[in-house]
Protein backbone atom coordinates (compact mmCIF):
# COMPACT_ATOMS: atom_id res chain seq x y z
CA UNK A 1 0.00 0.00 0.00
CA UNK A 2 1.21 3.37 -0.91
CA UNK A 3 1.76 5.76 1.49
CA UNK A 4 2.23 9.43 1.39
CA UNK A 5 2.93 12.70 4.02
CA UNK A 6 0.18 14.87 3.52
CA UNK A 7 2.72 17.72 1.73
CA UNK A 8 3.03 14.94 -0.81
CA UNK A 9 -0.47 14.25 -0.83
CA UNK A 10 -1.37 17.37 -1.43
CA UNK A 11 1.15 18.01 -3.88
CA UNK A 12 0.32 15.04 -6.03
CA UNK A 13 -3.06 16.43 -6.22
CA UNK A 14 -2.63 19.89 -6.81
CA UNK A 15 -4.27 21.86 -9.13
CA UNK A 16 -2.00 22.75 -12.34
CA UNK A 17 -2.22 25.57 -14.99
CA UNK A 18 -2.48 23.41 -18.10
CA UNK A 19 -2.86 27.33 -20.04
CA UNK A 20 -5.65 25.84 -21.80
CA UNK A 21 -7.47 28.68 -22.06
CA UNK A 22 -11.17 29.34 -20.59
CA UNK A 23 -12.20 25.91 -20.67
CA UNK A 24 -9.43 23.77 -18.91
CA UNK A 25 -9.13 20.50 -18.36
CA UNK A 26 -7.84 19.74 -14.63
CA UNK A 27 -8.70 16.01 -14.79
CA UNK A 28 -10.94 13.61 -17.30
CA UNK A 29 -13.58 14.61 -14.82
CA UNK A 30 -13.57 17.90 -13.16
CA UNK A 31 -13.58 21.01 -15.41
CA UNK A 32 -11.54 24.54 -14.85
CA UNK A 33 -12.85 27.60 -15.92
CA UNK A 34 -10.71 30.60 -16.13
CA UNK A 35 -13.34 33.12 -15.59
CA UNK A 36 -12.81 36.58 -16.72
CA UNK A 37 -16.66 37.05 -17.49
CA UNK A 38 -19.21 34.96 -17.52
CA UNK A 39 -20.34 31.27 -18.43
CA UNK A 40 -23.50 29.22 -18.01
CA UNK A 41 -23.07 25.92 -16.25
CA UNK A 42 -25.31 23.45 -15.04
CA UNK A 43 -27.09 24.03 -11.85
CA UNK A 44 -25.35 22.25 -9.27
CA UNK A 45 -22.26 21.48 -10.84
CA UNK A 46 -19.88 23.92 -8.84
CA UNK A 47 -17.60 22.20 -6.66
CA UNK A 48 -15.09 24.93 -6.03
CA UNK A 49 -13.86 28.56 -7.12
CA UNK A 50 -11.36 31.21 -6.01
CA UNK A 51 -11.42 34.67 -6.79
CA UNK A 52 -14.70 37.08 -6.59
CA UNK A 53 -17.61 34.97 -8.62
CA UNK A 54 -21.23 35.34 -8.26
CA UNK A 55 -23.56 32.62 -9.24
CA UNK A 56 -27.12 33.30 -10.70
CA UNK A 57 -30.03 30.87 -11.40
CA UNK A 58 -31.35 31.47 -15.04
CA UNK A 59 -33.88 33.71 -15.04
CA UNK A 60 -37.25 32.69 -16.35
CA UNK A 61 -37.30 34.90 -19.39
CA UNK A 62 -33.46 35.08 -19.82
CA UNK A 63 -33.30 32.48 -22.82
CA UNK A 64 -37.07 33.95 -24.44
CA UNK A 65 -40.46 33.12 -23.94
CA UNK A 66 -40.81 30.03 -25.94
CA UNK A 67 -38.29 28.05 -24.05
CA UNK A 68 -40.18 29.37 -20.72
CA UNK A 69 -43.07 27.73 -22.58
CA UNK A 70 -41.27 24.53 -23.55
CA UNK A 71 -39.85 24.26 -19.97
CA UNK A 72 -43.37 25.04 -18.59
CA UNK A 73 -44.51 22.03 -20.38
CA UNK A 74 -42.06 19.63 -19.82
CA UNK A 75 -40.55 20.16 -16.40
CA UNK A 76 -37.00 19.22 -17.96
CA UNK A 77 -34.08 19.83 -16.01
CA UNK A 78 -31.82 22.11 -18.21
CA UNK A 79 -31.97 25.44 -16.11
CA UNK A 80 -28.68 26.40 -16.50
CA UNK A 81 -26.86 28.86 -13.47
CA UNK A 82 -24.75 32.28 -14.38
CA UNK A 83 -21.44 32.23 -12.98
CA UNK A 84 -20.17 35.73 -13.43
CA UNK A 85 -17.27 37.57 -12.22
CA UNK A 86 -13.17 36.78 -12.26
CA UNK A 87 -11.26 33.68 -10.64
CA UNK A 88 -10.98 29.71 -10.91
CA UNK A 89 -14.20 28.07 -11.26
CA UNK A 90 -13.91 24.21 -10.82
CA UNK A 91 -17.05 21.91 -11.73
CA UNK A 92 -18.26 18.55 -12.28
CA UNK A 93 -21.17 16.61 -12.92
CA UNK A 94 -21.59 13.20 -10.50
CA UNK A 95 -18.30 11.73 -11.35
CA UNK A 96 -18.74 11.69 -15.64
CA UNK A 97 -16.43 12.55 -18.09
CA UNK A 98 -15.93 15.94 -19.51
CA UNK A 99 -15.69 16.78 -22.66
CA UNK A 100 -14.71 20.24 -24.16
CA UNK A 101 -15.80 21.11 -28.11
CA UNK A 102 -15.28 24.04 -29.99
CA UNK A 103 -17.92 25.09 -31.97
CA UNK A 104 -17.06 27.41 -35.14
CA UNK A 105 -20.22 28.93 -36.20
CA UNK A 106 -21.58 25.49 -36.06
CA UNK A 107 -24.30 23.74 -34.17
CA UNK A 108 -25.48 21.10 -32.08
CA UNK A 109 -27.78 19.34 -30.78
CA UNK A 110 -26.85 17.99 -27.24
CA UNK A 111 -28.90 16.19 -24.41
CA UNK A 112 -30.16 18.69 -21.72
CA UNK A 113 -29.07 16.21 -18.75
CA UNK A 114 -25.45 16.36 -20.37
CA UNK A 115 -25.07 19.96 -21.10
CA UNK A 116 -22.62 21.03 -18.60
CA UNK A 117 -21.26 24.38 -19.68
CA UNK A 118 -21.62 27.33 -22.17
CA UNK A 119 -19.81 29.78 -23.14
CA UNK A 120 -21.78 33.18 -23.29
CA UNK A 121 -22.27 34.54 -26.78
CA UNK A 122 -23.32 31.30 -27.46
CA UNK A 123 -27.44 30.87 -28.50
CA UNK A 124 -29.37 27.52 -27.06
CA UNK A 125 -32.58 26.43 -28.27
CA UNK A 126 -35.06 23.72 -26.25
CA UNK A 127 -36.09 21.10 -29.04
CA UNK A 128 -38.78 19.01 -27.90
CA UNK A 129 -38.87 15.13 -29.25
CA UNK A 130 -42.07 15.25 -29.72
CA UNK A 131 -42.57 11.40 -31.39
CA UNK A 132 -41.15 9.90 -27.86
CA UNK A 133 -43.20 11.95 -25.84
CA UNK A 134 -45.87 8.61 -26.11
CA UNK A 135 -43.06 5.94 -25.37
CA UNK A 136 -40.79 7.70 -23.31
CA UNK A 137 -40.42 9.00 -19.37
CA UNK A 138 -37.46 11.14 -19.42
CA UNK A 139 -35.13 12.73 -22.38
CA UNK A 140 -37.52 14.01 -24.30
CA UNK A 141 -35.88 17.50 -24.15
CA UNK A 142 -32.30 18.65 -26.07
CA UNK A 143 -30.72 21.75 -26.03
CA UNK A 144 -29.52 23.21 -29.51
CA UNK A 145 -26.68 25.02 -29.23
CA UNK A 146 -25.43 27.41 -32.03
CA UNK A 147 -22.62 30.16 -32.77
CA UNK A 148 -18.74 29.84 -32.49
CA UNK A 149 -17.36 29.20 -28.97
CA UNK A 150 -17.18 26.16 -26.19
CA UNK A 151 -19.36 23.80 -24.47
CA UNK A 152 -18.64 20.96 -22.05
CA UNK A 153 -20.33 17.83 -22.13
CA UNK A 154 -20.61 15.62 -19.36
CA UNK A 155 -20.95 11.31 -20.51
CA UNK A 156 -20.72 8.47 -18.42
CA UNK A 157 -17.36 7.15 -19.55
CA UNK A 158 -15.87 8.11 -22.72
CA UNK A 159 -17.66 8.38 -25.33
CA UNK A 160 -18.26 7.04 -29.13
CA UNK A 161 -18.90 9.49 -31.76
CA UNK A 162 -19.99 7.87 -34.97
CA UNK A 163 -20.41 9.23 -38.31
CA UNK A 164 -23.40 9.59 -40.29
CA UNK A 165 -23.17 9.75 -44.20
CA UNK A 166 -25.38 9.82 -46.93
CA UNK A 167 -27.18 6.19 -47.49
CA UNK A 168 -25.26 5.05 -44.16
CA UNK A 169 -27.80 6.27 -41.19
CA UNK A 170 -26.92 5.16 -37.86
CA UNK A 171 -29.34 4.07 -35.32
CA UNK A 172 -28.68 4.37 -31.27
CA UNK A 173 -30.48 3.59 -28.06
CA UNK A 174 -32.30 7.11 -26.47
CA UNK A 175 -31.24 6.43 -23.73
CA UNK A 176 -27.84 6.07 -24.80
CA UNK A 177 -27.55 9.68 -27.15
CA UNK A 178 -25.38 12.53 -25.39
CA UNK A 179 -25.48 14.86 -28.99
CA UNK A 180 -25.76 15.15 -33.14
CA UNK A 181 -24.94 17.36 -35.42
CA UNK A 182 -27.17 20.61 -35.55
CA UNK A 183 -27.92 19.63 -38.84
CA UNK A 184 -29.54 16.32 -38.46
CA UNK A 185 -33.26 15.48 -37.67
CA UNK A 186 -33.38 12.26 -35.90
CA UNK A 187 -36.45 9.89 -36.62
CA UNK A 188 -37.76 7.16 -34.01
CA UNK A 189 -37.77 3.98 -35.26
CA UNK A 190 -40.10 1.15 -33.35
CA UNK A 191 -38.94 -2.37 -33.90
CA UNK A 192 -42.08 -3.71 -33.22
CA UNK A 193 -40.96 -7.55 -34.19
CA UNK A 194 -38.25 -7.31 -31.51
CA UNK A 195 -40.94 -6.22 -28.79
CA UNK A 196 -42.91 -8.93 -29.66
CA UNK A 197 -40.35 -11.36 -29.81
CA UNK A 198 -38.87 -10.53 -26.44
CA UNK A 199 -42.83 -10.71 -25.18
CA UNK A 200 -41.87 -7.65 -23.03
CA UNK A 201 -41.08 -3.36 -23.31
CA UNK A 202 -37.73 -3.70 -24.12
CA UNK A 203 -35.67 -0.08 -25.04
CA UNK A 204 -33.81 -1.64 -27.67
CA UNK A 205 -37.24 -1.92 -29.70
CA UNK A 206 -37.02 1.56 -29.69
CA UNK A 207 -34.04 3.73 -31.72
CA UNK A 208 -33.11 7.04 -33.06
CA UNK A 209 -32.18 7.28 -36.67
CA UNK A 210 -29.90 9.57 -38.22
CA UNK A 211 -29.81 10.10 -41.90
CA UNK A 212 -27.74 12.55 -43.50
CA UNK A 213 -24.13 13.88 -43.18
CA UNK A 214 -22.78 15.31 -39.72
CA UNK A 215 -21.99 12.65 -36.67
CA UNK A 216 -23.64 11.42 -33.38
CA UNK A 217 -22.38 10.82 -29.91
CA UNK A 218 -23.08 7.70 -27.85
CA UNK A 219 -22.13 6.92 -24.25
CA UNK A 220 -21.69 3.55 -22.43
CA UNK A 221 -24.48 4.24 -20.70
CA UNK A 222 -28.87 4.08 -20.40
CA UNK A 223 -29.21 7.11 -18.28
CA UNK A 224 -32.84 7.28 -18.85
CA UNK A 225 -35.76 5.16 -17.60
CA UNK A 226 -38.02 4.18 -20.55
CA UNK A 227 -42.02 3.10 -20.08
CA UNK A 228 -42.70 0.66 -22.79
CA UNK A 229 -45.66 -0.81 -21.77
CA UNK A 230 -48.52 1.68 -22.18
Amino acid sequence: MSRQSLSQFVAAHAEQDRSQGLFELESDRVLEVNLNGLIWMKMGAMIAYVGNIKFTREGLLEQGLGNLLKKAVSGEGTTLSKAEGSGKLYIADGGKMINVLQLQNESVFVNGNDLLAIQDGLTRDITMMRKMSAIASGGLFNVKVAGSGLIAVATHGRPLALRVSPGKPVFTDPQATVAWSGNLQPEFKTDVSFKTFLGRGSGESFQMMFQGEGFVLVQPYEEFVYDTNG
